[in-house]
């Protein structure tokens, strides 16, 4: 069962039944390594070089240190599995399995990977290059400008979701974004110590490679036409749906077109769930719609 309108605003079946994880295998990989380099960092700390703690020394080797102020080109990828502290950490983390979770979902494995390491890269690489012209730069660690890659990614993907912020404050996650994107930007230059640079090169970072990788601004589409989208085919419309002149029709079986009508019920019916599915994702579905859905699957397979 695979339900394919090619990318992004077109629908991907994200593993019914049973399909759809919580925790992903990228998502349950980056919390681990990420969680296990900030305690083997803590523990590290126990031990010494000299006057120097081995935690210490493992920061100037892996953390994003500045252009001539010992960058090596592998700190743009080790920095984003360094935390500065448990809230730095806690917050990161959860933020990316939320945001995170149903792209992979979406998206699958290996693309969201690629996503999450290049906002990572290109968050790095705004801090290098761009924030030094406009403040005072020292080394940087943590994944944030990678998980506002994937917040921009979420809030184009799924414009109308609901974010309860603080727990019971819904805003639908095109203004989450947009709210702290705005954040973000009127805080560049401030000494609070946040690397502001990275978090909007993640993101811009993203916007581009979505772009380049098909993503298209949705548009309100007129429902008079049913959309299929199996196989990633749309089918063909008739010049003329009720034939004027009967001569110059193609003559069908009565069961044949009845159950090409029956097809086409089926079919719009099927558009509209995963229209449900894109809005507010699978949990929200009856058990109508999903046993449906279920049986459209294994007519595909």
């Amino acid at each position: 069962m695979a339900y394919n309108r090619n990318q992004y605003n077109n629908y991907h079946r994200p593993s019914f039944f049973g399909g759809f994880s919580f925790f992903p295998p990228v998502i349950k990989a980056l919390l681990l390594s990420n969680v296990g380099v900030f305690l083997g960092m803590l523990f590290l700390g126990n031990f010494h070089i000299g006057d120097y703690s081995l935690a210490l020394v493992l920061d100037e080797w892996f953390a994003l240190l500045p252009l001539g102020h010992g960058f090596q080109v592998w700190q743009l990828f080790t920095y984003l599995f360094m935390h500065a502290g448990l809230s730095h950490l806690f917050f990161n983390m959860l933020a990316l399995w939320m945001f995170g979770m149903e792209l992979e979902n979406t998206w699958g494995s290996r693309k969201f990977l690629t996503y999450y390491l290049v906002c990572g890269v290109g968050a790095g690489l705004s801090n290098l290059l761009v924030a030094p012209l406009f403040t005072s730069v020292g080394p940087t660690i943590g994944a944030s400008g990678a998980i506002y890659g994937v917040l921009l990614a979420f809030g184009l993907m799924f414009p109308d979701r609901l974010i309860f912020i603080y727990f019971f404050i819904p805003l639908k996650a095109k203004y989450f974004v947009v709210l702290y994107m705005v954040i973000e930007f009127v805080s560049v230059g401030s000494t609070d110590g946040i690397a502001h640079f990275a978090h909007l090169g993640g993101a811009v970072v993203g916007f581009i490679y979505l772009l380049a990788d098909g993503f298209r601004f949705s548009l309100p589409q007129s429902s008079s036409r049913s959309r299929n989208v199996f196989n990633g085919w749309t089918a063909p419309r008739r010049s003329n749906d009720s034939y004027e002149n009967v001569t110059e029709a193609q003559v069908y079986d009565i069961k044949d077109y009845q159950r090409k009508e029956e097809a086409q019920v089926t079919q719009q019916r099927i558009d509209d769930i995963l229209d449900k599915i894109s809005k507010a994702g699978y949990q929200s579905l009856s058990e109508e719609e999903k046993k449906m859905l279920f049986e459209a699957s294994k007519k595909l397979n």
